[in-house]
């Protein structure tokens, strides 16, 4: 006969909609970050950043080129991180 559920100790189904709930708002945050400087700050706003320059470069440029990427290189490590963190938080670390 199976144990009474504990009305404290969340049932595994809810704990696997929680990890995946917060899995999808990490990605959905960094997703929003890479939005706004690949596009926002390459294509929407460079008019504007092309009035700072960064060592002979308009910075809008610098952002459609470069910056976006070096960006979405350190969102790849923030979300490595971030899952890790929830990973051992829900106790399914590798």
């Amino acid at each position: 006969m199976d144990q009474p559920k504990s009305p404290d100790k969340p049932s595994q189904a809810s704990r696997q909609q929680e990890y995946w709930r917060r899995n999808v708002r990490i990605m959905q945050g960094l997703l929003v970050v890479w939005f706004i400087v690949s596009f926002g700050c390459g294509i929407l706003w460079v008019e504007s950043l092309n009035k700072i320059q960064i060592g002979g470069f308009k910075l809008g440029f610098w952002f459609a080129q470069q910056g976006s990427i070096y960006v979405f290189v350190v969102l790849i490590f923030v979300y490595v991180r971030l899952m890790n963190k929830l990973d051992r938080e829900f106790g399914v670390e590798e």
